[in-house]
């Protein structure tokens, strides 16, 4: 494991983006992992700008994310979906085919996390893979326990993750209380995986 400390968020911001770059130029079908919150805010700002400056493509990515709330559909703002296209996705000339959420809308959650497994296992994975650490040290929407479910599955919320994450929402009765997320063995089936933590 190595470990990089920086003085503050946008340096923090700048490294975590770099990794990415450097993968998207050598690897230009590189498979992302991606989280969202209020981390990696910086970084895509960062990967928008190598973007737009020509540094890099994005034509041949194939992009997973960590998460999403059962029951927000894509046009919800506070869905994650949301999120990924206004900080990222639409900024960039990714491929609409190659953005992988999984569908907290989907009537069968059993299985679209299935079908989400599957569609990871035959991208063999991912390349690079970031990650932040929740408040009571959720990693993805894997809360604290004895026993880590190891594929994508659902979750039902902590009080502590509704409470964080009822910032971004008007009042805290509107915070999803479950979510699909990839399990541990899933993660950590990336090549590489980056937390970025400030």
């Amino acid at each position: 494991m190595k470990v990089i400390v920086k003085k503050n968020y946008d340096e923090v911001s700048k490294v975590a983006a770099q990794e990415m770059i450097n993968l998207v130029k050598t690897k230009e079908n590189a498979v992302l992992g991606l989280p969202t919150g209020s981390t990696p805010v910086g970084m895509y700002k960062n990967i928008v700008r190598a973007y737009k400056n020509g540094e890099i493509s994005f034509k041949n990515i194939t992009t997973f994310n960590l998460d999403e709330y059962i029951g927000l559909n894509k046009s919800n703002d506070q869905s994650y979906y949301y999120f990924m296209n206004d900080n990222l996705f639409s900024h960039i000339d990714i491929n609409k085919d190659n953005i992988n959420i999984p569908d907290g809308m989907a009537k069968d959650l059993d299985n679209e996390c299935k079908r989400y497994e599957e569609k990871l296992k035959s991208e063999g994975y991912m390349d690079i893979m970031y990650l932040g650490i929740g408040i009571n040290g959720h990693i993805g929407f894997n809360e604290p326990d004895e026993f880590f479910e190891p594929l994508t599955h659902k979750v039902s919320l902590d009080e502590s993750t509704i409470e964080a994450n009822s910032r971004f929402f008007e009042k805290i009765e509107d915070v999803p209380t479950s979510a699909l997320t990839m399990g541990i063995k899933t993660i950590f089936s990336a090549e590489k995986i980056i937390n970025s933590h400030c």
